[in-house]
């Protein structure tokens, strides 16, 4: 004999058998499942209150930590700006004095030899109308 499975008397007896006030206790069940249907619900609804509000404080603090990191990042780029200015001027003032010493010493040797640099320019002229011309 199968335990597990019912005989069919067995099931019409039981059948017989409910007790009349099966619809109070469908009712307390039903209360009862809305009860935790709502405490659930509520539950649910504090949960995406605490994430709302943790996310709102990330974010504080992560807008926080990038206004710094801007901060930062600026004032190192005006620090290394002003560093490539100062530079940049002092290369100025130094080539600008080497450009006067070349021209200071070239006018010099060109009063000292005046020959050699007519008759050097007459040259270059020459090439430079050959070349010229050939094309």
């Amino acid at each position: 004999m199968d335990y597990a499975t019912p005989t069919p008397g067995t099931l019409k007896e039981e059948e017989n058998e409910i007790p009349v006030n099966n619809t109070s206790k469908a009712a307390e069940l039903s209360k009862a499942a809305a009860e935790k249907a709502r405490h659930a619900a509520q539950e649910v609804q504090n949960k995406a209150v605490q994430l709302k509000s943790a996310a709102s404080d990330k974010a504080q603090q992560f807008k926080g930590y990038a206004g710094e990191k801007a901060t930062a990042i600026k004032e190192g780029a005006t620090a290394k700006a002003h560093d490539v200015k100062v530079a940049a001027g002092e290369k100025y003032v130094q080539s600008k004095a080497k450009a006067q010493d070349l021209h200071q010493s070239s006018e010099e040797y060109i009063r000292q030899n005046p020959t050699k640099c007519v008759l050097g320019a007459f040259g270059v002229g020459l090439l430079v109308g050959l070349l010229a011309r050939r094309r």
